[in-house]
């Protein structure tokens, strides 16, 4: 003889339930803050981090089907990007911290906090260089000219017979 399984019971419904999961549904609210966002130079990856944020191929997704949204991140970004590079100007500028005062009274370098400050400069300038390298990448160019910035001249000569 099989036992029966019981019941499942139902449980009271509270009174709001929160979705589980990221939200995956377009609302301006949310567009709104992932522009305000990328504007000062937040990646993208960084702000679908947050946990009221929808994952980043959720955000791509609303991007790839709303021109207007896709404009709008596509203007934040180069916001953002300026953002930034305003930013390796205020690390560079700022030095607050580049001396110290040790143990003897002798104001000192503290060649740790400028080695770092190189660093955060370095890294914003070449994440620039590769978001967008038309405005911050290096630009190299390369010109082939003849004597006195003339037209290049292609001299034959005859090769001597005894090489």
């Amino acid at each position: 003889m099989t036992a029966k399984k019981p019941a499942k019971q139902k449980a009271a419904p509270e009174a709001e339930e929160k979705p589980k999961g990221r939200p995956s549904t377009f609302t301006q609210e949310i567009a709104d803050e992932i522009i305000q966002r990328l504007a000062k130079g937040e990646p993208l990856e960084k702000i679908c981090r947050d946990e009221h944020m929808p994952a980043v191929r959720t955000v791509n997704h609303w991007r790839e089907g709303d021109a207007a949204f896709k404009a709008d991140i596509a203007r934040a970004r180069e916001e953002g990007f300026d953002a930034i590079a305003a930013e390796c100007l205020d690390i560079a500028d700022d030095g607050r911290n580049d001396k110290y005062i040790d143990d003897n009274g002798m104001v000192r370098t503290d060649a740790d906090v400028i080695q770092r400050s190189k660093l955060r400069i370095e890294t914003r300038l070449k994440l620039l260089a590769k978001w967008d390298p038309k405005r911050y990448g290096d630009k190299i160019q390369q010109e082939h000219t003849g004597k006195d910035g003339g037209a290049l001249q292609i001299v034959l000569s005859s090769v001597d017979a005894d090489l």
